[in-house]
């Protein structure tokens, strides 16, 4: 029996008084007389339990923006593209200007059932994660098989940016043999120059280093050596070596069997393959970028790495993520030296990246890329103010010649 029922008998059936049942059970007067003020309205319903949730929730959001959640949720998942709470918070904020955190969007969408489980699934915290510094400091290439529409297997080649998640090279072939891996690469350094170094998986097409010694080196093997790019191959048995390709692979065979009208020949897959690596690079937000900017803004507005060779062994280059502050400038440490840099408070409080060579830096924005400025540092001063052009000096209201 419920004390509610012992205090409401007691007074009511027993008739004894309210103070004393409170005494006696050890609960308020208030409280007492509030149960029999509810037995005498209510009958036997005020033994049942109260909900104890709150009459209002200003937190709340409204119901329109709840659907506008479970819709994005649909759309994408439809689409074959990620549809996380992260991501749905990058198009809540960039497409429709509502700005809602990443818990909200998780806790409605699993109380809509729209969340499935995976207890088992090993936590991403467990991962010793790593990522080059630069654009074209680690090039990471694999390859992956997909089936046309007739049962017939194919594979698809994948050259990616390992800093910036960049879809440099992608195309699809009857089978990925050395020459096609040589000369695919080849085309990726036409287009995006030549790396530092490549990380690959121990496939033959990529390296002949556990094949006992016998046929040498091979096509592509030759193409590194000859360019001075550093050859990086995983451990035998951890693909997670090699994840950010193989993450991309899954992502996008994913997004390919999402689509209506399933590729039937080589054209059509090299046709679909097109379309989702335009979409990856520039329009899909990545989660593992800072401020979820997308592959190409992360790829085209910082300095790309160089083979060791080509470089200048005394140039001091580094990157540094920083904000500016409210008055419109940010600080830079060089030679133990601290530096106060001028921006403008027109960009208070802006994610920036600074690129710096030796004394020379360029700042700009960390989500678009936009050159904010580009100096060379004065070492004998500590406030590197904003250059103006200077104006024309005058005599006698007229400017002089």
């Amino acid at each position: 029996m419920s004390k509610a029922r012992l205090v409401i008998t007691a007074v009511v059936v027993e008739g004894r008084c309210q103070a004393e049942v409170a005494r006696s059970y050890g609960v308020s007067k208030g409280w007492v007389s509030k149960l029999v003020a509810r037995y005498r309205a209510e009958g036997e319903a005020a033994f049942e339990p109260r909900s104890r949730r709150p009459k209002s929730s200003p937190a709340a959001i409204s119901p329109g923006m709840v659907e506008l959640i479970i819709r994005l949720r649909k759309e994408l998942s439809e689409q074959g593209l990620d549809a996380g709470p992260d991501t749905i918070a990058w198009h809540l904020a960039h497409h429709h200007q509502l700005t809602v955190s990443r818990a909200t969007i998780s806790r409605y969408l699993t109380r809509h059932g729209l969340v499935v489980r995976a207890p088992k699934k090993r936590p991403r915290s467990s991962y010793i994660r790593f990522q080059a510094e630069l654009p074209n400091q680690t090039w990471q290439a694999d390859f992956t098989h997909y089936r046309l529409v007739d049962g017939t297997d194919v594979e698809i080649l994948t050259w990616l940016d390992d800093h910036s998640r960049y879809a440099l090279h992608v195309t699809a072939h009857p089978r990925v043999t050395g020459p096609i891996v040589l000369d695919t690469f080849r085309q990726a350094v036409a287009a995006h120059g030549v790396p530092a170094s490549t990380l690959t998986d121990n496939g033959m097409v990529f390296t002949t280093r556990l094949s006992g010694g016998r046929g040498g080196r091979n096509a592509l093997e030759h193409e590194l050596r000859r360019l001075h790019v550093i050859q990086k191959n995983s451990t035998p048995n951890h693909p997670t070596t090699c994840g950010k390709v193989e993450r991309f692979q899954q992502t996008m065979k994913k997004w390919l069997r999402a689509q209506p009208d399933q590729p039937a020949t080589l054209t059509d897959l090299q046709t679909l393959i097109n379309r989702f690596t335009c979409a990856y690079n520039h329009q899909r937000p990545h989660r593992s970028l800072p401020h979820h900017a997308t592959p190409a803004a992360a790829y085209d507005h910082l300095p790309k790495a160089l083979p060791a060779t080509s470089r200048h062994t005394d140039t001091h280059t580094r990157v540094r993520h920083d904000r500016i502050d409210d008055s419109g400038v940010v600080t830079l440490r060089i030679a133990g030296r601290l530096h106060h840099i001028g921006i403008g408070r027109t960009h208070a409080r802006t994610h920036i990246i600074l690129l710096i060579e030796d004394l020379h830096v360029r700042v700009i924005t960390a989500t678009t890329g936009e050159l904010l400025r580009e100096l060379t540092i004065d070492p004998t001063r500590d406030y590197q103010p904003q250059s103006k052009t200077p104006r024309p000096r005058r005599f006698g209201g007229f400017p002089m010649s």
